[in-house]
């Protein structure tokens, strides 16, 4: 049975100014998956996700979303089309209550029309949304944050959706509970992007796995195959 590609990067390269901080990226991405990319600090991860959502461009190479050229695309027309960020820091909206921050997530047309079924599934993937619902962001503790920020970004009903270091800075009870709602969403038909660094995890629950080193991908496979600690090392650290 041949795959069906959702997302396809070919020989991407981006730069800022001289700087070149991906080089010649391929990855593919098919429907249904969860695909890990891992690296260490400024590896080009976070780069990577941003070119894909738009909010930089590649110099060279393209970005296909089904099957439809994007990478020349703004961040405000590729939402639309089915992708959505959950971006490292989580950039939650702290003046504005849990609930106004979920509905900000829903400002495409058609996720306007679907907000209050997109909303109720938010709200039973973290219950405790619905409960602080009224409650000032900036409130929250910081693993309800980033339930929040995934939250905001399932508003839109993604097809892939991209989560940018969803485990910094988290406690590991936390991140037990973000890794199981990933693998929910997941299970529900959205197919996932992460980024992280945090090796063993991420590897728990993808299926397969890109490894950045200095901008370029010096290891892909199954997340099974990658889980030799050896070979990851040496990719990752190149020790």
């Amino acid at each position: 049975m041949v795959k069906e590609s959702l997302l396809k990067l070919e020989d991407v390269s981006v730069f800022y100014g001289d700087f070149c901080a991906v080089r010649n990226i391929n990855i593919d991405v098919y429907k249904g998956e969860i695909v890990s990319l891992v690296g260490a600090n400024g590896s080009g991860k976070t780069t990577l996700l941003n070119s894909i959502i738009g909010l930089v461009h590649p110099a060279k190479g393209s970005i296909m979303f089904e099957g439809r050229r994007i990478d020349n695309l703004d961040a405000s027309h590729i939402v639309p089309l089915g992708i959505s960020l959950v971006p490292e820091g989580r950039r939650i909206f702290p003046a504005l209550t849990v609930y106004e921050n979920l509905v900000a997530g829903s400002y495409t047309p058609k996720a306007r029309s679907n907000k209050e079924q997109m909303l109720q599934k938010v709200y039973e993937l973290f219950p405790v949304l619905l409960e602080r619902s009224k409650q000032l962001a900036g409130t929250l503790s910081g693993g309800e944050q980033q339930m929040l920020a995934i939250g905001r970004a399932l508003m839109s009903n993604p097809k892939l959706l991209l989560l940018d270091e969803i485990s910094l800075g988290l406690s590991p009870i936390v991140t037990l509970k973000l890794y199981e709602a990933i693998r929910k969403i997941n299970s529900e038909g959205t197919t996932i992007l992460l980024v992280e660094q945090n090796v063993r995890q991420s590897l728990k629950i993808s299926n397969r796995a890109y490894v950045l080193k200095a901008g370029e991908i010096v290891l892909s496979g199954s997340s099974t195959d990658l889980k030799d600690e050896e070979e990851i090392k040496l990719a990752y650290f190149g020790v």
